[in-house]
């Protein structure tokens, strides 16, 4: 994926993941938005949208500006499980597909660990670096994941139906989607162009 298609593909992650946003807002008696935490959601994932470009901000800016890539593609895979997420409610999926939260789990981690490695990319760690510190920051990330679900749930939340086993099963496919996910993106980063003759 070029540059200027990485672009495009970030703006339009986030223009989606505001559109769900506000559709919750608006509609917040769809079955899948009812009872979920929408203003919360509303509040907290928009933040996901901000990180990379302060981020990115802070780290460049004593770099000359021709030494400015922005990371388009990390930033769209950091976001894009927050639009996933919201959109599977917005369609009633969590409720209406068996163990569709499990799939969505494994996947979200896996955009969500294969963003990191993307933007460890500068560093030119070795391909086991990039493995171990993405899928680490899977596994922390999935156990903040679900205590603000629990902290959500416990303000008054009662659609979201937490129990042991869910958040067991949640930690263990998070996990294991974010290993893949580094394992991933830590390969494609490494790999060596074919010689030139």
């Amino acid at each position: 994926m070029d540059f200027v298609s990485q672009r495009k593909f970030m703006w339009v992650v986030k223009a989606s993941l505001a559109a769900c946003l506000l559709l919750g807002l608006v509609f917040p008696d769809i079955p899948g938005v009812a009872g979920k935490g929408w203003p919360e959601r509303a509040v907290g994932y928009p933040i996901s949208a901000l990180i990379t470009p302060l981020v990115w901000l802070i780290a460049t800016r004593r770099k000359p500006v021709t030494q400015r890539n922005y990371p388009y593609l990390a930033d769209a895979l950091l976001v894009l499980p927050f639009v996933l997420d919201l959109t599977g409610n917005l369609v009633n999926f969590y409720n209406t597909i068996h163990n569709f939260d499990d799939i969505l789990h494994f996947i979200n981690w896996v955009f969500l660990v294969a963003a990191l490695v993307l933007f460890l990319a500068p560093a030119r760690l070795a391909r086991w670096n990039l493995t171990l510190l993405g899928a680490g920051f899977g596994a922390l990330a999935i156990v903040a994941w679900e205590g603000m679900e629990w902290i959500v749930q416990s303000m008054g939340t009662a659609g979201l139906q937490l129990t042991y086993d869910d958040t067991v099963s949640d930690l263990v496919l998070s996990t294991s989607g974010g290993i893949f996910g580094a394992i991933l993106a830590a390969h494609f980063l490494t790999i060596k162009p074919p010689p030139s003759f």
